[in-house]
């Protein structure tokens, strides 16, 4: 079962919004890797943004229940949960959006099956994406967990 997994990569505001919404489409998409029915990659560079997003103060002013230590605490989840890919190749590159460019790498390093993202630039990306790496799907949650479900059953 564990070779079935899909291999997922999330982007930043995934982490975001799960963390601020455990409710949301995001958030149960961090569950099902809290379940172990995906395995979730991770990088450094990646790690390091969550962080940053999840303690700006912007962010922290509309998501007021995202504390120091709650950021701290979630961080500390995802890096229980998550495969860390330690050294990440850069031979993906989006001109479009560069700062895309850490989740397709890794997408590409660790022969993801997808990319959940919000992100307009990546999910408007995809069909050019999908000619360098063919195997990756740039979906977004609610997307994302309709395959899963369907793949694993309505329980998950």
């Amino acid at each position: 079962m564990l070779e079935q997994r899909p291999r997922v990569v999330f982007d930043c505001m995934i982490f975001l919004q799960a963390a601020a919404r455990r409710g949301s489409p995001a958030g149960a998409c961090l569950t099902l890797a809290e379940q172990g029915l995906l395995a979730l990659f991770v990088s450094p560079a990646i790690l390091a943004e969550v962080q940053d997003v999840l303690s700006r103060p912007q962010i922290r002013t509309r998501f007021r229940q995202l504390t120091d230590d709650v950021v701290a605490e979630f961080v500390a989840r995802i890096e229980g949960i998550a495969v860390r890919v330690d050294e990440v190749g850069t031979g993906i590159t989006l001109a479009r959006d560069p700062k895309d460019e850490p989740y397709l790498n890794l997408a590409a390093d660790c022969r993801a099956d997808y990319l959940v993202s919000r992100d307009h630039d990546l999910l408007e990306s995809a069909d050019a994406i999908v000619k360098t790496l063919p195997k990756l799907r740039i979906v977004d949650p609610v997307e994302f967990l309709a395959v899963v479900r369907a793949q694993f059953g309505s329980s998950s």
